[in-house]
């Protein structure tokens, strides 16, 4: 996750904080360096376990895809 953020720091250079005003995550370990990594650029916040309200845009995007693809169902078919 580090180096994914990263390649978005240099991607987006000093715009960064202004495209990304905010990033919540989840207490997943792959976060774990995520605070550290934009302390000086954005606001990070992580979400309370099995509160899926907290991550509302994601969850919205999960619905939209659910729509069309059953949960389980491989997602090789699709483009």
């Amino acid at each position: 996750m580090t180096y994914a953020i990263n390649q978005l720091i240099h991607e987006y250079g000093a715009s960064f904080s202004s495209v990304f005003r905010s990033i919540t995550s989840d207490n997943g370990s792959k976060f774990a360096q995520l605070s550290e990594s934009l302390s000086r650029l954005t606001d990070v916040y992580f979400t309370h376990p099995y509160t899926s309200c907290e991550r509302g845009t994601n969850e919205n995007h999960n619905r939209m895809i659910r729509r069309y693809i059953p949960k389980g169902a491989s997602i090789d078919a699709y483009s």
